[in-house]
């Protein structure tokens, strides 16, 4: 991965947790923060290919994370400060919403997942497929861990943002450059 991606990756993978917490105590948040992480990355390095791209996002920033908090209902929680999302918010403006939206995607569609790692096969940055293995190929404590996270009905909102930009980028006939 780029190392400039790093900041959006974890803003976003946190906003995702925070979204769509983990159901247990410590191990599960774990888990669950691990299949989080690893959706985020790969969106990341579907959204920005090149090290230009990342470069460029580092620069000018992700967006933040407003509309989001919008769909999901936290922006109310923010602006009256009774939420958890109420915490000085920072590392907020480091949340990209396409990103968060493609690792929705990803969270709640196998194929699609598979499809995607499957198109960074050939890009050095990442590691073999094992590497997203948590986000491919879940096992029980990862389902029980993120049955939040990985709940179609809930990410519905957010995986409509910008579903058919990412399964137009899947698409048959498009081939990643990098």
């Amino acid at each position: 991965m780029h190392t400039d991606l790093s900041p959006v990756v974890a803003a976003t993978a946190q906003w995702l947790t925070r979204s769509f917490p983990a159901c247990g105590g410590a191990l599960s948040a774990a888990l669950c923060e691990v299949q989080a992480r690893q959706a985020v990355t790969v969106a990341a390095l579907l959204r920005y290919p090149t090290a230009m791209d990342a470069a460029l996002v580092s620069l000018a920033g992700p967006g933040g994370s407003a509309r989001l908090d919008w769909v999901t209902g936290a922006d109310a929680a923010v602006a009256d400060g009774t939420g958890a999302a109420d915490d000085g918010g920072a590392w907020r403006t480091w949340v990209d919403e396409v990103v968060a939206s493609w690792a929705a995607c990803l969270l709640g569609d196998p194929l699609l997942a598979a499809r995607a790692v499957a198109s960074l096969a050939g890009d050095d940055s990442t590691g073999a497929p094992g590497e997203f293995r948590r986000l491919l190929t879940p096992d029980d404590a990862d389902s029980r861990a993120a049955v939040l996270l990985r709940h179609p009905d809930l990410l519905a909102p957010v995986r409509a943002l910008h579903q058919d930009g990412l399964v137009a980028l899947l698409g048959p006939d498009h081939t990643l450059t990098a």
